[in-house]
């Protein structure tokens, strides 16, 4: 999975980052960006990145969204889910409770609330640096991402392990799905014909190419 040199792109695709607040979201999004999670702090409300990259010959633009994980953000819920192709479940593997909540909560809050059916999910375990104060163990993760039909990887953005393995997996899977590829293909043909209709998008500081 390479960086490519132009600004053209055969498939444009929303991925979203779900989880507790405080798991590493951020951390996993900007170590995938750009190799660095140095002095970052909370996300409030909702932010994100846009990345391109190359895969089996095709120019892909993610555009990756985060948010903070907390309930008040909750009016934020539908506009989030809407029209996403990926979703990253995240939990800490030393905080148990963010293994319980995603069952709980997260992984029924993506079903109520995505609107593509073919929508692909991989759920991280993320902190796997601090193997010693792990809290959940390898099986269970893998027991709760075979519940919910989707794939599984153990993390830590700090050491960037896997990190990049995480967003691959996903990529590869929504490839691998024809209606994706069209709605891909649909996003990338609008924003052709809003660029030629004048249409300026407004500039986020966040965003890195």
């Amino acid at each position: 999975m390479n960086k490519g040199g132009n600004n053209s792109c055969d498939y444009s695709f929303k991925i979203l980052l779900i989880g507790d607040s405080g798991v590493g979201k951020s951390s996993i999004l900007l170590s995938f960006i750009s190799n660095s999670i140095h002095d970052l702090s909370p996300t409030v409300g909702v932010d994100f990145k846009i990345k391109m990259v190359n895969v089996g010959g095709k120019r892909l633009k993610l555009t990756i969204w985060d948010t903070a994980g907390q309930e008040r953000f909750g009016t934020l819920i539908s506009s989030y889910y809407r029209g996403a192709h990926g979703i990253i479940l995240v939990y800490d593997v030393t905080r148990r409770e963010t293994f319980t909540n995603l069952s709980d909560i997260w992984t029924k809050e993506v079903e109520l609330c995505s609107t593509n059916q073919d929508c692909v999910k991989v759920l991280v375990g993320n902190k796997v640096d601090r193997d010693n104060e792990r809290a959940v163990s390898k099986e269970e993760g893998m027991a709760l991402a075979e519940e919910h039909k989707c794939s599984f990887l153990e993390c830590s953005a700090k050491t960037r392990e896997n990190v990049l393995q995480c967003f691959k997996e996903l990529i590869l899977k929504i490839l691998e799905v024809p209606s994706l590829l069209e709605e891909g293909s649909v996003a990338i043909k609008q924003q052709i014909l809003k660029q030629k209709s004048g249409y300026q998008a407004p500039h986020n500081g966040g965003c890195c190419s």
